[in-house]
């Protein structure tokens, strides 16, 4: 769908329940929706500052649209821009949570973000992901895979098709052992100089309360760091996406993030759960966006790995706690000292905490972006930047915020 340009006016509440929602629905959106939300309950949306609500309601095999919402069990409050944005994909609830612009009117909140999915579906028809049935084969016909991984010698049409259908792909001794030891000489600068509430770090508590570094967001301010982006083997990879790409932020010094893995965190983003790298806002605006990870250390489980949901780029999947019982298992990404994943920001992954006593993981990334890729919220660089309102650099859990409404 055509996307808002900026300081465009916002969609009309009204006339998108009464008249645009339903033809979707009607379409075939409902469909893809209603499984999804049958046993959550319905769901209304107020517009702030008005008595005007409408309720969404699972109705058979579709979804039903209702005005007022006193057959909802949860209500939530949002203004035009903030509906806008939801109703564009350019915002989220989870990003919209984080930027203050939700208000509870009636239940709990929580049952609201489990619509996130369905919302998706009904607004701009993308299927609910449904891992039991995606259909992840290779070139040959045959099942992948998923636990395949590559070289760069590999004729490039294989890593390039499992890229597409799973989402995400491993590819081994990229960097030599001298070139890893520069770039882990750089994160260590970077750690010795990050400073909590310097907006340019994220901070976690672990359980006996210390506060410890877990993200530099500016690592570019490091040659041999920003000049990932330059790195013929790095530009060879991102040539795999069938999508026109091109670096973000190429000489910028927030292009760049090293992340460490800690173990016995409690607090802060240090370990993530199950979630889409646009889940802050901005897939119109900004996918597909493809993240290049460069595993400086060991990349196991019990260093802290990456766990991916193959296929999941291709449709909706809900926000998940990491304790849900219904959050999927995944794949781990088997990367060591030198190897590179590439993801798609649309797919579903968690960075899960050590199961070992160490080392732990330290990772550099870059990403690749779309030549018309934006941040459409004026006066942010990315959509994260809600996370870092705090003085001291912790990363408030979305858990907090709820409890709060």
């Amino acid at each position: 769908m055509t996307i808002a340009a900026a300081g465009s006016p916002t969609i009309d509440f009204d006339e998108f329940h009464r008249t645009e929602l339903p033809a979707r629905l009607s379409s075939g959106n409902g469909a893809l929706a209603v499984q999804d939300v049958e046993r959550i309950g319905p769901l209304a949306i107020r517009l702030a500052g008005t008595d005007r609500s409408y309720t969404y309601e699972p109705a058979g095999a579709t979804i039903a649209v209702e005005p007022g919402d006193a057959g909802a069990r949860v209500v939530i409050e949002l203004d035009g821009e903030s509906f806008t944005g939801l109703a564009l994909d350019l915002d989220t609830l989870p990003g919209l949570l984080y930027r203050g612009k939700v208000a509870a009117v009636r239940g709990n909140v929580r049952r609201a973000l489990r619509w996130e999915a369905a919302l998706r579906s009904m607004y701009h028809g993308l299927p609910i992901f449904d891992p039991e049935h995606a259909d992840l084969r290779g070139l040959d016909g045959e099942p992948l895979d998923p636990t395949e991984t590559y070289s760069l010698a590999d004729d490039a049409a294989m890593p390039a098709h499992f890229l597409h259908t799973m989402g995400y792909v491993v590819v081994k001794n990229v960097f030599a052992d001298d070139e890893v030891a520069a770039m882990l000489g750089a994160a260590q600068r970077l750690r010795d100089e990050a400073v909590e509430g310097d907006h340019r770090s994220w901070w976690g508590k672990n359980a006996g309360g210390e506060s410890l570094l877990t993200r530099v967001l500016d690592a570019g301010r490091e040659p041999v760091l920003r000049g990932l982006y330059d790195d013929r083997r790095l530009l060879q990879m991102a040539a795999w996406s069938d999508f026109e790409l091109v670096p973000r932020g190429r000489g910028r010094d927030d292009a760049v993030t090293v992340l460490w893995k800690l173990p016995g965190m409690v607090e802060g983003l240090a370990d993530i759960p199950w979630h889409r790298d646009c889940g802050m806002g901005g897939h119109a605006s900004g996918c597909p966006r493809l993240i290049a990870t460069v595993c400086l250390t060991d990349g196991s489980a019990a260093a802290g790995e990456l766990r991916v949901l193959p296929g999941s780029w291709t449709g909706s999947v809900n926000f998940m706690k990491p304790d849900d019982p219904d959050a999927p298992h995944g794949v781990g990404l088997a990367t060591t000292a030198g190897d590179v994943s590439l993801h798609y920001s649309d797919s579903m992954h968690a960075s899960l905490p050590p199961t070992g006593a160490g080392p732990f993981r330290i990772s550099a990334l870059i990403s690749f972006v779309r030549p018309d890729a934006r941040v459409h919220r004026g006066g942010e660089r990315t959509y994260n930047d809600p996370l870092l309102h705090n003085d001291d650099g912790q990363v408030e859990h979305l858990d907090k915020i709820v409890d709060r409404l």
